[in-house]
């Protein structure tokens, strides 16, 4: 395994941030740790890093134990914080050599980073000041720092916040790209970066791990407890007697005369639509069951 967490709690005075957190990542995983503001994830980055201690439990890392002076477990990581520091003064194949040099990598410096220039993509903007990028190539700057001295485990924590569409594609395929050979535990708010990118979900709230599943059966799991339909009928239906209808847990509009409703349960509900449009006389123009996606879940799993 190249990263275990076992029973870690972290308390800031008496507010407990995590609560006896367990997990694994194995090698050559990308895994996306997810979970409202406040749930605890940066917490645990941190703490996987060296950054913070844990209050109670065990961390490790390649087999290294996580503490704060640990600097051989901090060569096996790379760590992009969601805040990105950067120095802005600097320039780009300036602070690379820096973060090289902090790594005791003088002798393949160079090699290094011109491999990792153009591994993330930065050769056009390799001689500018990082504080005259774009906030794309920031980020990729941030990465690259995280990658310079090829680590075994990769932490991201945002790491596309504030990205464009096309930004956030690219990052996404450099992180896809290196996670081929590394070990990589990603935290986002935004499920869809999860979806494209990440093998396995782990859910936190209120510092407690409410899913660690591969995405496959959280899938499952949420569609056996929940089903959408998305319901057009040709006029008006009565509310009070559609929520009549037996499994239905939540009935919305979505536009004049197209309903979403879910239901719980094994049984579809589908049939018992039609029937009260039938008994209504209403006409069904479409009737179709949506797909659960990964933000479904979240708000499942959280709520």
């Amino acid at each position: 395994m190249s990263i275990v967490i076992h029973g870690v709690t972290k308390l800031f005075g008496k507010q407990k941030a995590l609560d006896n957190v367990s997990f694994e990542v194995n090698t050559g995983e990308i895994v996306g740790f997810l979970g409202p503001n406040g749930a605890g994830k940066s917490t645990m980055m941190k703490i996987i890093t060296g950054f913070i201690p844990a209050s109670s439990g065990k961390v490790y890392v390649n087999g290294l134990e996580a503490g704060t002076d640990n600097l051989e477990l901090k060569r096996q990581i790379g760590y992009l914080p969601e805040n990105n520091p950067l120095y802005p003064e600097m320039y780009v194949r300036e602070y690379l050599g820096f973060v090289a040099s902090i790594y005791n990598s003088a002798r393949f410096r160079k090699n290094q980073i011109n491999n990792i220039i153009e591994l993330t993509g930065l050769a056009p903007e390799q001689n500018k000041r990082i504080g005259s990028l774009s906030r794309g190539y920031r980020q990729r700057v941030g990465l690259a720092q995280a990658l310079i001295h090829n680590p075994a485990v990769l932490i991201l924590d945002e790491a596309t916040t504030g990205l464009d569409p096309n930004q956030i594609v690219e990052i996404r395929n450099l992180i896809r790209e290196t996670g081929r050979e590394k070990t990589v535990l990603l935290s986002t708010h935004i499920m869809q970066e999860v979806e494209a990118i990440c093998e396995r979900v782990i859910i936190i709230d209120k510092g407690i791990i409410v899913a660690n599943e591969e995405k496959s059966y959280i899938y499952s799991v949420i569609k056996r407890a929940k089903q959408i339909i998305e319901v057009e009928f040709d006029k008006e239906a009565d509310v009070s007697k559609l929520s009549d209808i037996q499994n239905i847990s939540n009935i919305r509009i979505l536009r004049n005369n197209i309903w979403q409703i879910e239901g719980e349960g094994d049984e579809d509900i589908r049939p018992a639509i039609f029937n009260f449009a039938v008994s209504n006389n209403l006409t069904v123009l479409s009737l179709q069951k949506r797909q659960s996606n990964l933000e479904e879940v979240f708000r499942h799993l959280t709520s």
